[in-house]
């Protein structure tokens, strides 16, 4: 047996208890799964490079995490449901010592959201992963970037920034001096998709996106769906204690919660009518809402601090630059 049918033996198949929708998982040509009768499947694909999305040198424990959970929170952002996943490994030779870790890191962040491997590939090159995570949802009801109407709220999930700033500290080791670095490098890690905030918002919510390029890019994938603007209050931006402290001030710490990038909180737009009912039907979630701002005409697209403007140059993250 070669090596990479020893490595899918070894570390990718075999480790979880197969779902009842699943009739045939990995190890064949194909995988086979069942639909449930109303239901759509929502997939999405992303790919993680090394020495772009990651150093070659972290932790594959956390790159693991990093790698599904970027993923998950798609899913998270339509309200589906996760159920599936494939993964595709690339490496330049086999490493046991790091895939143990990441395969132990991989499948109990799977187990935990109940979505199971159901197929995938290994093959030699330079490192990097792809996965394709699928989940189910109500099509009718699925939130979608394009149905923010004007005068509706806009909101996000957690807080913002602390992302970029773990980033900032992977890349410049200097910066492990400051407060909190540590902390914030591994929240750029360790992310947490809002996989229950999002099958909440079905039915009250009118758009939603996750926040994985900026929130001032991504908004405007909502924005330009919709055919509307926005105004948004930086002063109401959800920072945390901790990134005020690293960065010195709370207007730095407000320019990076707009810009930074693999965030995988939730921006999500809601109906006047339904504003009220947004914070108990999230009540369950654990998780923090904030809103910032209001939808606006088509061509707006303001940033102020309590009606105060800014000039802030600023832009979300770009792969191709």
């Amino acid at each position: 047996m070669s090596g990479e049918f020893n490595l899918i033996e070894k570390y990718l198949v075999g480790r979880q208890k197969q779902r009842s929708d699943v009739l045939l998982a990995a190890g064949d040509d194909c995988a086979l799964v069942q639909v449930p009768t109303g239901l759509s499947v929502a997939i999405s694909t992303d790919t993680l490079v090394a020495g772009t999305h990651f150093l070659a040198e972290a932790d594959p424990a956390l790159v693991a995490h990093k790698a599904l959970a970027s993923n998950v929170s798609d899913l998270a952002a339509m309200g589906a449901t996760p159920a599936w996943v494939s993964f595709a490994l690339t490496m330049p030779s086999p490493d046991e010592d790091w895939l143990a870790p990441f395969c132990d890191s991989f499948f109990k962040l799977a187990d935990y959201y109940g979505i199971q491997l159901i197929g995938g590939d290994t093959t030699k090159g330079p490192l990097s992963l792809t996965l394709t995570v699928q989940g189910l949802v109500d099509p009718d009801k699925a939130l979608r970037r394009d149905g923010a109407k004007v005068g509706d709220w806009v909101y996000v999930t957690g807080n913002l920034g602390d992302s970029k700033a773990g980033l900032d500290v992977v890349l410049e080791p200097g910066l492990k001096e400051r407060p909190f670095a540590d902390e914030l490098e591994q929240r750029h890690y360790l992310s947490t998709p809002r996989v229950l905030v999002g099958q909440a918002l079905l039915g009250l919510a009118s758009s939603a996106i996750d926040i994985s390029d900026g929130l001032i890019s991504d908004v405007q994938h909502i924005l330009k769906r919709s055919k509307v603007g926005v105004s948004i209050d930086a002063a109401t931006l959800p920072v945390s204690n901790e990134l005020v402290q690293f960065l010195g001030n709370p207007e730095a710490a407000q320019k990076y919660a707009l810009s930074s990038g693999e965030e995988y909180e939730l921006c999500f737009t809601v109906p006047e009518e339904n504003q009220g009912a947004i914070e108990s039907a999230l009540a369950h979630c654990g998780t923090k809402i904030t809103c910032i701002g209001q939808i606006r005409p088509e061509g707006t697209f303001d940033i102020h601090s309590q009606g105060n403007g800014l000039e802030w140059s600023l832009s979300g993250y770009d792969h191709f630059k």
